[in-house]
C-alpha cells in the first residue's frame, strides 16, 4: 500500500453531508468516499498513472463482487 498524505479540506457543510450520506449508503467512511470519488475521477480523466490501482473494494453500483 502506498502512503498517505494528510492535509485540510474546507468543504461547504451541505456538501459534506451529502458526501457523508452517499458514504453511509456504500458503507464507507466520509474519508474513504472522497478518496473514491477522487480516485474515480483521476481515473476516467486518464490523469491516473499506470499501476497506481486503488486496492479499495469496488463500489456497490459497480456490480463486482
Amino acid at each position: 500500500m502506498s502512503a498517505k498524505k494528510s492535509f485540510v479540506l474546507r468543504i461547504d457543510e451541505d456538501v459534506f453531508k451529502a458526501i457523508e450520506k452517499w458514504a453511509a449508503d456504500e458503507f464507507r467512511s466520509a474519508n474513504g468516499q472522497l478518496e473514491w470519488i477522487i480516485d474515480k475521477a483521476l481515473t476516467e480523466a486518464g490523469r491516473k498513472k499506470k499501476g497506481k490501482q486503488n486496492k479499495e473494494a469496488p463500489s456497490p453500483e459497480s456490480g463486482e463482487a
